[in-house]
């Protein structure tokens, strides 16, 4: 009897293989770069199994044309590039990867917002450039943390764990969400629930940790940048889409807010133009879960779903 086939759209931690090869035939994409969509549909049509990364657009015609596969294994917490509706009506599971990142993606989004406020960035530069030639009292000024607002846009696991940590550096931090959390839940992290409005307006710092639905793009736009404070800073490790990037370029350079640091980016890899030659932001490469252990565990746990649902069995991170 063949063994069922799986397809790794981009090379993973070894683990992937490891675990699938023992009962699978594994064909992984060994090039660096992502297939085309023409490429994806050609290698992905004759498989049992999927395992994509959050780069991939599964779309419904592309699932339409899925003729043996019984899961797709999204080696994220996201899932928005997965066409789920299209998947569940061919009777295709699709599975995530929730939790394992929480911590290693609420450190990074207190990296960016400690490199951006402290303007970590163009420091490193000046010392390169050979500007550096002594103590000055009024170098780099950057903002204060403690005794400051963190409002965190979205209240879920990676939220929860940025409130967390901030309050060791002294942050008050206020949430907005589709729904509020128990008393006992903001007791235990000091938040307290606000309406979008009060936290655009009275934060001096703002984390987004959101999913990508219709009504999350561009939660943050113009008309949300015009009525924050010109000393605060937003950081984005959630989506791209979340924040209008031609907006956002608009009030860095015109210094309507005072800084952003940006994991995730509107139309990825592709920045707005004019952005990466702004001072006041600190760009990254969409790296928050980028961990040695932590995607490990992402790709384990994708494989685990896989293996569960060709074995006739339901995973534990079912999406549908």
């Amino acid at each position: 009897m063949a063994k069922p086939t799986v397809l790794l759209t981009r090379r993973l931690p070894d683990v992937v293989v490891e675990m699938l090869a023992p009962t699978c035939d594994v064909d992984v994409n060994q090039d660096d770069r992502p297939y085309s969509p023409d490429e994806l549909a050609r290698k992905a049509a004759d498989k049992d199994a999927v395992v994509a990364v959050l780069t991939d657009k599964i779309d419904a015609s592309l699932i339409g044309t899925l003729e043996r596969c019984r899961v797709i294994a999204n080696v994220a917490v996201g899932f928005d590039n997965i066409d789920t509706e299209a998947a569940k009506r061919r009777g295709i599971v699709v599975t995530n990867t929730p939790g394992v990142l929480t911590d290693a993606t609420a450190d990074f989004a207190m990296a960016l917002l400690l490199a951006v406020a402290r303007r970590v960035i163009p420091a490193d530069r000046f010392i390169r450039d050979g500007k550096f030639h002594g103590w000055n009292v009024l170098m780099f000024l950057g903002g204060d943390l403690a005794g400051k607002t963190l409002g965190l846009a979205g209240f879920g696991r990676i939220g929860q764990a940025v409130a967390r940590r901030a309050a060791g550096f002294g942050l008050r931090i206020v949430y907005a969400d589709e729904h509020r959390f128990p008393i006992d839940v903001e007791q235990h992290f000091g938040a307290r629930f606000v309406d979008k409005e009060t936290l655009l307006r009275t934060s001096d710092f703002i984390s987004l940790h959101l999913p990508l639905t219709p009504q999350t793009h561009h939660w943050i736009g113009e008309a949300e940048l015009a009525i924050m404070k010109p000393t605060a800073y937003i950081v984005n490790t959630s989506r791209g889409p979340a924040i209008d990037e031609a907006a956002l370029v608009r009030a860095l350079r015109e210094k309507k807010i005072a800084g952003a640091g940006l994991d995730v980016f509107e139309r990825e890899p592709e920045l707005a133009p004019g952005l990466a030659e702004l001072e006041n932001v600190v760009l990254a490469p969409h790296i928050a879960s980028a961990a040695e252990a932590t995607r490990s565990k992402m790709a384990s746990m994708a494989a685990e779903s896989v293996l569960l649902v060709l074995g006739g069995k339901d995973p534990k991170n079912r999406v549908v």
